[in-house]
């Protein structure tokens, strides 16, 4: 009796720290219906082929019968989400509105210590839609090196075949 009392309490402790784990993360209790947080069994991405934009949110969740995009900063901890946070977390939003038909209400932010709510309006929508042409003709035209970080341009994706690449 006593081995099943200790097993009990073992479960009810695992429990309550399971919960106090889930209440730190700052994001609401609701189903996860997507996650790319597992290297192992990674999701498929989400497809706009007529806006040519593509991703993956760390996160859906469903509240309501809605799909909820969630993007994960666990390295950032400031008072204000980054402005390219929040238009990453708003191109989310603009792939679920094509892939489901449906427009989320919002999207959710989390840093380290706290998460931001970015509302979905058709004004946010538009920002997603311009900032994809702005990138478009950035790359039918050249663009110039915007940086004097060797690291940050030894790190990038171009840095081989790039003109203005920093040497070492």
């Amino acid at each position: 009796m006593t081995v099943g009392l200790a097993l009990i309490l073992l479960a009810l402790i695992a429990l309550i720290s399971a919960l106090r784990l889930r209440a730190a993360t700052g994001l609401p209790w609701a189903p996860v219906v997507y996650h790319d947080a597992d290297a192992w069994t990674p999701e498929r991405p989400l497809v706009a082929r007529r806006l040519g934009l593509v991703g993956k949110p760390d996160y859906l969740i469903q509240m309501r019968g809605r799909l909820i995009p969630v993007e994960v900063k666990p390295g950032r901890n400031a008072a204000h989400p980054y402005e390219s946070d929040l238009m990453q977390l708003a191109a989310y939003c603009v792939l679920i509105e094509e892939t489901t038909g449906v427009a989320p209400p919002y999207g959710l932010l989390r840093y380290a210590e706290r998460t931001f709510r970015l509302s979905y309006t058709t004004r946010v929508r538009e920002e997603v839609l311009t900032l994809l042409d702005e990138m478009r003709n950035a790359l039918d035209n050249d663009c110039d090196r915007s940086h004097d970080d060797p690291a940050r341009c030894w790190g990038c994706g171009f840095f081989s075949q790039c003109d203005q690449a920093m040497s070492g």
